[in-house]
């Protein structure tokens, strides 16, 4: 009986909709819109009850190290910089460590343009080289320098000219890598060599002899005893 009573057409019931003159307000609430909103509005209801009944029984003699810690900004209670605070020997010695780090990673970087330049000069050069041949009979000979003008007059494999211009792109962006390295790392020098003692001031650029871009800075001589 109750797949005859499926069988039968049924009228679909459409939900009821806001009224023309409700228009203003929105979609018309569903009993499942209710049901999300009371709930939300109860959960920080019960949120402030607990909080008023802590601020009833709160005790006026307690006291936490975080009530002198803190300020408030904007109403928002933020606690103070607890970062370790480093003297200028440590500051100097991370400094070192760094530029330590930048200098491997600029001569690995090197390293590995060099392997690249020498691998795409050989692939460059294969049309250009030549061979010597020491044969005594003239014909092995002219038969061994046909062939070797054959291999070199066949064209490269689009294959192998798209992996030949990925490897000059990506030669092109290592070198670019270092040319970064090298300014960071110059930059870090020049402030590691600030924070050391002594007397400095930056020169004018008319005390300058050849200008250059960067900060030139002069220190003062000073008597070792």
């Amino acid at each position: 009986m109750s797949s005859l009573r499926n069988a039968i057409n049924r009228r679909a019931h459409k939900e009821r909709s806001q009224p023309q003159s409700r228009r203003t307000f929105g979609l018309l609430e569903k009993h499942k819109d209710y049901v999300v909103r009371a709930k939300a509005f109860h959960k920080k209801e019960e949120t402030l009850q607990k909080l008023k009944e802590k601020a009833a029984f709160r005790n006026p003699d307690e006291f936490y190290f975080k009530m002198i810690k803190t300020k408030t900004v904007d109403g928002v209670h933020r606690p103070e910089s607890q970062g370790k605070r480093y003297t200028q020997e440590e500051l100097m010695l991370m400094r070192t460590q760094d530029m330590g780090y930048i200098l491997q990673k600029m001569q690995s970087e090197k390293k590995k343009i060099e392997r690249f330049t020498a691998t795409l000069h050989s692939l460059d050069d294969r049309g250009s080289s030549s061979h010597v041949y020491y044969a005594e009979d003239r014909e092995i000979q002219s038969n061994s320098s046909r062939n070797s003008l054959a291999l070199d007059s066949k064209p490269i494999p689009k294959r192998i000219q798209r992996k030949m211009s990925e490897s000059y792109r990506e030669l092109e962006a290592r070198k670019s890598r270092v040319k970064d390295l090298e300014k960071i790392y110059m930059e870090m020098a020049l402030q590691k060599e600030l924070q050391k003692k002594g007397r400095k001031r930056k020169l004018r650029e008319e005390e300058i002899g050849s200008p250059t871009p960067r900060p030139v800075y002069k220190w003062r001589a000073e008597r070792n005893r």
